[in-house]
């Protein structure tokens, strides 16, 4: 089963899902041969779509081949030709248009790109049900086709954090690519707003997607005086994210679009409550504790006030604190894994196996 894989190496929660799948497919009784097609993706040059092309002719007519949909959307020209022949699944982490900052006529053109090719294939693999809903009304898709694979999460030990009752400030953290998309200055106009009370902030992401957008981030921290307070960590991952989360006491996550936010759950199985904004998935990706009880708090998407009020609400109050503490201890014991997201992929996968079959 061969796959697009956008780039293994950069830290990313698209990446990071790719990888494990790849990985443990073969426990659901898959076998599978990776792909990566270089590329400055979603926007491909010819040899870029020359190589999909390449590797898609050496597929055997009825293979089952998973696409990631920052490939599969970005070159229907490629994809849909091999539609009939090959058994094609594409893995749509986030819909090409819905990226921030796009020109409305370059999200115009990304858009039809990933309707011609989500049209044109046997199976849509969305990452929540908010994004299968999304793409099945956004694109007129069959939902008989698409399929719901939500990321796994691996165990993690509690987050030690600060301890409570003591004097040191709450430590908070934000795991995001540095890029509009993720909010990141809206974040800093929220602290900006409590900065009479106690606490940090390390914004840990990588820093090359979008230059531009990173130097504006700067400036307005230092416009607010936060040098010291908000810290630009750049990409970690391993041991060094590791620490990170386990130093942290609350995950802030401010996104303007996000299909599900694995940042979420990541912070979730290590007991971390969350403060996040209530776009795409994210909800479905914070959860509810066993006892019903949310392990943290949702905001709308770009309502700065809102976001604001919540962070003092949330720094400012112990018992709030602890609640949702409390609850995130909890929802951590109901997070799914990653082999559930295998066998929820190898599910859709084995239909379109299926369907080879009778076809024979």
């Amino acid at each position: 089963m061969p796959g697009g894989v956008d780039d293994p190496a950069a830290p990313s929660g698209g990446n990071t899902y790719d990888r494990r799948v790849c990985r443990d497919l073969p426990q659901a009784g898959w076998q599978v041969h990776e792909h990566t097609v270089e590329g400055d993706w979603p926007q491909p040059g010819a040899a870029a779509r020359a190589e999909l092309a390449g590797i898609l002719a050496d597929a055997a007519d009825g293979t089952p081949v998973l696409v990631d949909g920052l490939v599969a959307c970005a070159a229907p020209d490629v994809i849909v030709p091999e539609a009939e022949r090959l058994r094609l699944a594409v893995l749509v982490h986030l819909p090409l248009g819905d990226e921030t900052g796009l020109a409305p006529e370059a999200a115009k053109v990304l858009d039809a790109r990933e309707r011609r090719a989500l049209r044109a294939v046997s199976a849509v693999v969305a990452t929540s049900e908010w994004a299968a809903r999304r793409l099945v009304d956004h694109h007129g898709l069959d939902p008989r086709r698409v399929h719901v694979a939500a990321p796994g999460t691996d165990p993690g030990p509690l987050a030690s954090g600060t301890p409570e009752g003591g004097d040191g400030a709450p430590r908070l953290l934000c795991v995001a690519s540095v890029t509009p998309r993720k909010g990141q200055d809206r974040l800093v106009e929220a602290l900006a707003t409590v900065a009479d009370l106690p606490w940090s902030c390390a914004f840990v992401g990588g820093l090359g997607h979008d230059p531009g957008y990173v130097a504006r981030l700067r400036e307005l921290i230092g416009a607010h005086g936060l040098y010291g307070r908000i810290r630009l960590a750049g990409p970690r991952s391993g041991a060094e994210l590791e620490a990170s989360y386990a130093a942290a006491d609350l995950l802030v996550l401010a996104s303007r679009a996000e299909t599900y936010g694995m940042a979420v759950t990541e912070a979730l199985a290590r007991g971390i409550p969350v403060l996040a904004t209530a776009v795409g998935g994210v909800p479905e990706a914070v959860g509810h504790a066993p006892d019903g009880k949310v392990p943290g708090l949702l905001v709308p998407p770009d309502d700065q006030p809102a976001l604001a009020a919540a962070l003092r609400r949330w720094i400012a109050d112990p018992a709030e604190r602890r609640r949702t503490k409390t609850a995130a201890h909890g929802r951590r014991t109901a997070l799914g894994g990653w082999d559930t997201t295998s066998r929820s992929l190898a599910k859709a996968l084995e239909q379109l196996r299926q369907e080879t079959r009778e076809a024979a």
